[in-house]
């Protein structure tokens, strides 16, 4: 029966303005001055009864008051109680509520429970469930990820030493379906490529990833607004997921991956610990045989297992993989020197050369080092084992020292034979004689702006008589040719018996 405080007009009137004018159950509590859990209750009442408007409008009060409130009958526990535990699971998927499911509950059945009552005891149910289990998780909206305070021994079988692996798990909130593998440590890349590992076998990536507050992931922890450190960011820009840390000492936070540890640690971890594992992979792959067993264990108070629960909510609620797995590299920042080349352990990589004496960052992978500037990439070379040497970019020198580059030692010594033997000979010099072979090249570059300057004829005439006096450098050469003591055909004497200084420069049969 209606109770005082609703009248069968204001009853009609809420299935008119809901069922017919399609106003929200909001919309109508306000219209009528009631609260909106009554009106869903009469609307609930009116789908169940399966009266909609047009029928409603046909009905009196009292044959209206009789839908919705059918007699109550003799109650049968058994015919009336509904599976819990399905409901359970359903929850879990997006969008489904308790009263969907109590209306799908209701629907032809004359035993059912009110939907006041049906709430209750399902909430009396779950609390006899794990806490971890009791928590509503929607379907693939919740990645838990941690490490296992256990640890496995892996025998150097060389040298017999030990060290120990590190246990990484991560479990979805809605099946609980779970991952496990074994790192060498806890370092950013671990953490992260283990993430990636996890990812793939899942087959998908949801909505949301919860790690601890670990300082290899989490660059500033707080309780409220945890930044994740810069590589941690680009893994979930790359894979279009949010980070959620847990707050710090909260583990109930995250209590799935809590239970999944155990659960791994009893299941996996113990059924291990009398093996002898001489390196990560063959460990990895006994993880993952035992993984395949505790996923298809049978749950003991909700129906099927994580495989089948991953399969019917997780999976068709997870966004798929991208097409490149996400690579794992480490972030550095480097001073540009002033010979426009960064350094990396030890190897010297060129960049642009306007930007020496600047900062740059280094984004560095298992194969290459990107230098970015201003958030541009501005260059790109293949990562070099080599100490003590350099990569360089032609494209990234001065004009100048491109065209050093471009000039070997035979090119330029070639060069001055096509003007003379004089020449070729004072080109000689300036490679042999200079105290870095850059400036050899600065200077023979100096002697080819004269040949453009003057005629072969002078250039080669001033250099005869640069190395007669026995200064075959580009300062005298210039200076010969702008005093014109190249058109002069004597030279300087030379003592009885001795050679004329040009003698002693080697001739022809050098260049050969």
């Amino acid at each position: 029966m209606p109770t005082n405080r609703i009248t069968m007009r204001q009853i009609r009137e809420t299935l008119r303005l809901h069922l017919s004018a399609g106003l929200s159950l909001r919309e109508v509590g306000r219209s009528l001055k009631i609260s909106r859990s009554v009106a869903g209750k009469y609307v609930s009442l009116a789908r169940v009864a399966a009266v909609d408007w047009a029928m409603a409008q046909t009905l009196t009060d009292e044959e209206l008051e009789t839908k919705l409130y059918r007699p109550a009958l003799a109650r049968s526990s058994h015919q009336l109680a509904p599976d819990f535990a399905s409901v359970h699971q359903e929850l879990k998927r997006a969008g489904v509520t308790l009263q969907l499911l109590w209306e799908e509950y209701a629907k032809d059945n004359a035993l059912a429970y009110k939907y006041t009552s049906f709430c209750v005891k399902y909430r009396e149910w779950a609390m006899g469930l794990k806490r971890s289990m009791r928590q509503t998780h929607i379907a693939g909206e919740k990645l838990f990820v941690d490490y296992a305070g256990q640890t496995v021994p892996i025998i150097d079988a060389t040298t017999g030493e030990i060290t120990k692996a590190q246990i990484f798990v991560a479990a979805f909130g809605a099946s609980n379906y779970t991952y496990a593998c074994a790192t060498a440590r806890q370092t950013t890349a671990d953490w992260i490529g283990a993430q990636v590992q996890a990812l793939e076998f899942f087959g998908g990536v949801p909505r949301l990833i919860v790690p601890d507050q670990a300082r290899a992931l989490i660059k500033n922890p707080d309780t409220y607004d945890p930044q994740p450190n810069r590589l941690y960011d680009e893994f979930a820009t790359h894979y279009g997921c949010a980070l959620l840390a847990a707050r710090p000492a909260h583990p109930r936070d995250k209590p799935k991956v809590e239970n999944a540890v155990l659960v791994v640690e009893r299941w996996i971890l113990a059924r291990l610990r009398n093996r002898k594992f001489f390196s990560l992979i063959e460990l990895n792959r006994a993880i993952a045989l035992l993984l395949v067993d505790l996923n298809q264990r049978a749950f003991k108070k909700l129906p099927g297992n994580r495989r089948s629960a991953f399969d019917q909510l997780d999976r068709p609620a997870l966004r798929a993989l991208p097409a490149k797995r996400f690579e794992i590299f480490r972030w550095k920042s480097a001073r540009v020197n002033i010979d426009y080349h960064v350094e990396f352990e030890g190897h010297y990589y060129s960049v642009p050369h306007a930007l020496v004496r600047t900062t740059v960052e280094l984004r560095v992978t298992a194969t290459l080092v990107e230098c970015f500037s201003s958030n541009q990439r501005v260059a790109c070379h293949a990562l070099s084992p080599l100490r003590g040497k350099h990569t360089t970019t032609p494209d990234h020198m001065p004009a100048s020292h491109r065209a050093h580059l471009e000039w070997t030692p035979q090119k330029l010594i070639d060069w001055g034979l096509r003007i003379g033997v004089s020449t070729a000979a004072v080109v000689t010099w300036q490679l042999e004689h200079r105290p870095h072979p850059e400036q050899g090249y600065r200077a023979c570059l100096g002697m080819q702006r004269l040949a453009r300057q003057y005629t072969p004829l002078r250039l080669e005439a001033a250099c005869t008589r640069a190395l007669a006096i026995r200064s075959p450098n580009l300062r005298s050469v210039t200076n010969i040719l702008k005093s014109g003591l190249d058109r002069q055909q004597s030279l300087p004497t030379t003592k009885p018996g001795a050679l004329p200084a040009h003698e002693n420069i080697r001739g022809p049969d050098y260049f050969h």
